[in-house]
């Protein structure tokens, strides 16, 4: 297996001194009377100071606030529930629109089919149109606005124009099917819908409205849809959905001088929803003051985001990035989004991309770079990736040799920022420090004023072994509540702190398997902990057994799982084969034996079947879905099909479930 000690990548000393981490440092040297001499000092002093951290980043990035804050937080031991910058009184969308100018703040790719540009002072003006057209429509502060929309620039125009009069905002990507939109936004009775026509795919249209229909068919609370035209010139035909109206004739016609809300710290602005693969999905209610602080937290000191910088991220309106990315306005870089299949017409079409629009930093999942690496593909042969300064990856782990790929193939000098955290915190537990090396493998450390430990089976933090990554202190980001929750947060108390309240820990419990590397400080990631296999009561993290297997040209992806069998457990692997590849006794004894070889005797599976295409589930955070399969091979019901992207993929395993239990 390759060394995941590895050291990859050093800062330069130019790199150290023009980084924000570095300016970050200086400002709390200098008015908290430190002396943090680099990215691991600042670590642990933000989670010796967390008062102190979170001030510090309040005034270094700048926030705009109509109100001052009485304290930065009222009782770090209310864990959950304690109040962030009580008394303050501000505005999200005004802190992502406090430039005005003219450099361009959305570039739109979408696909092969349609581009557009928008600057900071269009924008502006769009927005404030915008807003006073949802107040016209009579959305009020805490009325919900939702969007059920590919990435497009209107995406988040309309995200900021309900922040800016204090809606609550909630997303669906167009990839959702009805069932699934319906089982989020009709848990939040939402006023106003944004929606599409249609949208491209490979070059192929799919039209949407009739999925808009029945979404809005079934939710009787949605008093106005307002359809976008993408697949269509010109004004698209909305007479076949309920109350629906063009955006072209809902928005206001004249320019109208811009009216932020002005609200508290605590303010709702985001709901946002778990997978729902367990059944029907949580919505998590998130502050506009905490995900504002936090995405600024982790834009300019972990990724090192300027205003000069061209900042993408590969997602879609359903998952939890696209929050993130969209707040990279508040840092006042170029957004460049995309729409569509980043593998078309050509597995390199992202950096044909990257090269034409200038992209500074780009964000990508491991499955994206595990696939490239599968090809063998050279992009920094073909590209020039001269204006590449940082490539961020996360959704799910990413292999040491994804990482030495990276490094090898796209480009020898650029800081690699591996991320790991969550939907239900809107950022990161785990992530970058970009003033300290990259080493294979690893993610740098815990994120700043994260206070991160693994804890063993006893509940005791441990180094250098597999355990389960927790949290041990309040931050900002965390929800403020479930929606339809009860006054003593019963579902909340029960997603995070119950696993290890019996043995007197009050700590957040993510559900992830880790490891924290005592020399480093970095950590690895071993996939979900709920999904560890246990064979003869070993605990396997299945990314253990995929950062081997996908590395064989034979194999495209794979999927692991437990199945309960005379007493014990044995693992079950299903194989989607590349082109031109039968799974075979050959085959199979060469996914045993580098198993065998690069792990243990433990991680070989009993049973290795071959998938079929499209066969491996994700969900639309392209993590993939081993509880769902598990559920099926044992005989229980999977709640919600609509949560995966490819919702039919669980029908192969529903045919394999009497063939496991011969």
């Amino acid at each position: 297996m390759t060394d995941i000690r590895k050291k990859l990548w050093e800062p330069s000393k130019n790199w150290i001194k023009n980084a924000e981490a570095t300016h970050f440092i200086e400002f709390v040297n200098k008015n908290y009377d430190q002396k943090i001499k680099g990215g691991k000092d600042l670590y642990k002093w933000s989670v010796e100071k967390i008062p102190d951290f979170w001030e510090a980043m309040w005034k270094f990035s700048g926030i705009i606030a109509s109100r001052p804050y009485d304290k930065v937080v009222e009782d770090l031991n209310v864990f959950p529930g304690t109040k962030w910058f009580p008394g303050a009184r501000l505005n999200f969308a005004e802190n992502l629109l406090k430039y005005k100018d003219n450099q361009l703040a959305f570039d739109f790719q979408g696909e092969t089919k349609v581009s557009k540009q928008i600057t900071y002072a269009e924008l502006n003006k769009i927005v404030a149109r915008l807003a006073k057209s949802l107040k016209e429509a009579g959305v009020k502060v805490g009325d919900r606005v939702v969007s059920y929309i590919p990435n497009l620039i209107e995406t988040p125009t309309a995200m900021l124009a309900a922040a800016a009069i204090g809606a609550t905002w909630a997303s669906c990507g167009a990839e959702l099917q009805p069932s699934a939109v319906i089982d989020r936004f009709g848990q939040i009775e939402p006023k106003v819908l944004f929606t599409v026509d249609g949208y491209f795919y490979r070059d192929k249209e799919y039209d949407l409205r009739e999925n808009v229909k029945a979404v809005v068919d079934t939710i009787p609370s949605i008093e106005k849809v307002v359809v976008v035209s993408y697949i269509t010139d010109g004004k698209c035909n909305v007479s076949g959905i309920p109350k629906a109206v063009n955006w072209e004739d809902f928005i206001a016609k004249e320019d109208v001088p811009p009216e932020f809300e002005q609200l508290p710290f605590d303010h709702p602005i985001y709901v946002m929803f778990s997978s729902g693969t367990t059944g029907k999905p949580k919505c998590m209610v998130q502050s506009a003051g905490g995900v504002l602080i936090n995405h600024l937290k982790e834009l300019i000191l972990s990724t090192d985001c300027k205003r000069s910088d061209v900042l993408n991220y590969i997602t879609a309106p359903s998952w939890m990035m696209w929050n993130w990315l969209v707040s990279g306005l508040a840092v006042g870089c170029t957004i460049f989004i995309y729409d569509g299949n980043p593998l078309y017409p050509d597995p390199l079409r992202f950096f044909e991309l990257i090269e034409k629009h200038g992209v500074t930093i780009f964000g990508t999942s491991a499955a994206y770079i595990h696939y490239l690496m599968g090809l063998g593909v050279k992009p920094s042969e073909k590209y020039d990736l001269s204006k590449l300064r940082e490539i961020s990856q996360t959704a799910s782990t990413l292999s040491p040799e994804g990482f030495e790929y990276v490094y090898r193939e796209i480009k020898k000098d650029l800081f690699f920022n591996s991320i790991s955290g969550g939907t239900d915190i809107n950022g990161c537990f785990a992530g970058a420090i970009p003033i300290l090396p990259v080493y294979s493998g690893e993610l740098q450390g815990r994120a700043l004023a994260m206070k991160v430990e693994s804890y063993g089976g006893k509940g005791e933090p441990v180094e250098d072994e597999q355990a389960e990554l927790v949290c041990e202190a309040p931050a900002p980001s965390m929800p403020i509540y479930f929606w339809g929750d009860d006054d003593n947060m019963t579902k909340y108390k029960a997603a995070y702190f119950d696993y290890f309240k019996d043995i007197g820990k009050n700590v957040w419990r993510h559900g992830d398997y880790i490891v924290i590397h005592s020399d480093t400080g970095g950590i690895t990631f071993w996939g979900r902990s709920d999904a560890v296999l246990k064979p003869s009561g070993v605990r396997i993290g299945t990314a253990e057994i995929y950062n081997v297997v996908e590395q064989l040209p034979e194999i495209a992806d794979s999927l692991v799982i437990g199945q309960k069998w005379e007493g014990d457990i044995r693992i079950v692997m299903f194989v989607l084969l590349n082109e031109g590849y039968e799974l075979n006794h050959e085959i199979e004894a060469k996914i045993r034996q580098v198993l065998r070889e690069k792990t243990s005797p433990r991680h070989v599976p009993k049973l290795i079947y071959a998938a079929p295409s499209d066969g491996i589930p994700y969900t639309f955070s392209n993590k993939k879905v081993e509880i769902a399969v598990t559920k099926i091979i044992h005989g229980m019901e999977v709640a919600n099909r609509g949560a995966l992207r490819n919702p039919e993929s669980l029908d192969f395993y529903m045919e394999m479930k009497d063939k496991l239990q011969k």
